[in-house]
């Protein structure tokens, strides 16, 4: 596992290049979310190619709120920069709306460049915004949006940072609205498009025969289908996001495990659902820092 890149401008750069090329190859790269540095150790321990630092979980997880348009720009950009300082892999960040009109979102790119973001995904939706899956979402007028993803191109210094253009106009104005508003970003510079919410496998395949890279985004509970990585490649996705099975996985243990030390007054029983002491250091990546130690004090 690595600890930490060196943060240098050419080892930022190459990340995001190296994402570019991951993305263009069409493979449908599997992305797992994760709202902290912890997570993204994890998803690069387990041989993943890009992290996604979830708006959703963010919210659920740092301030304990549902995804309903409540987290700062700054929390976003402290976020962002604690993961990118623990893993090599690109980071595709949720920036949500941009954080307001398109002036705003052009300060939002400059905070999450410097924070050291892969890819940015911004959607459509009007402030406050809601989770893709949920209900009574409302979406912003197609100009007002074109404006915003101009604001990422001319605000962005690499061009390697990817805009991920995302639309949920398919739950507020139809399937085909949505898919106008999928090309209309692409004209206006969208290196990747996301249409949110399918509701079924032919509305898949069209959205993945767009003429750039396209998201598909699989909620468990959620209105798009859950298909197989390779059918959503076949189908001609670059990347599956998976932004909060991580964060669905640690409820449910959480519930598990304290729910048994509650009933039972001990963990007695339950030790195998633990992750072991060795191996908790192991994934924080102790080792390194005995090192560091050793090095710089002698001991």
């Amino acid at each position: 596992m690595r600890t930490e890149t060196d943060g240098s401008p050419a080892s930022i750069a190459g990340t995001r290049a190296s994402l570019r090329q991951l993305v263009e190859a069409r493979q449908n790269m599997l992305v797992p979310g994760t709202a902290n540095a912890l997570g993204a150790r994890i998803i690069e321990d387990l041989g993943f190619d890009a992290v996604y630092l979830t708006g959703a979980g963010l919210a659920n997880t740092h301030l304990g709120v549902p995804d309903i348009g409540l987290v700062t720009v700054t929390e976003l950009a402290d976020t962002t920069a604690r993961i990118a300082d623990v893993t090599s892999l690109p980071l595709i960040v949720d920036i949500d709306t941009g954080f307001g009109n398109a002036i705003n979102t052009y300060r939002t790119v400059r905070l999450m460049e410097r924070s050291g973001a892969s890819a940015l995904q911004m959607e459509d939706q009007v402030f406050p915004k809601k989770c893709g899956h949920f209900n009574g979402k409302g979406v912003i007028p197609l100009p007002e949006m074109l404006g915003k993803i101009k604001a990422v191109v001319d605000a962005r210094h690499d061009e390697n940072l990817l805009l991920i253009a995302r639309t949920d106009a398919r739950a507020v104005e139809g399937f085909e609205k949505a898919m106008e508003r999928a090309h209309a970003f692409i004209e206006a510079g969208a290196d990747i498009t996301f249409v949110e919410a399918p509701i079924n496998v032919e509305e898949l395949r069209a959205i993945g025969q767009l003429p750039v890279p396209q998201v598909a985004n699989l909620v468990v509970g959620g209105k798009t289908p859950m298909l197989s990585q390779a059918e959503l490649k076949d189908m001609g996705f670059a990347l599956t996001l998976y932004a909060n099975a991580a964060l669905q996985a640690t409820i449910k243990a959480i519930q598990n495990v304290l729910g048994h030390l509650k009933t039972n007054g001990s963990l007695e029983g339950i030790e195998d659902q633990l992750a072991g002491f060795i191996e908790r250091q192991r994934v924080v990546d102790k080792d390194t820092f005995d090192a560091l130690e050793k090095r710089y004090t002698g001991s």
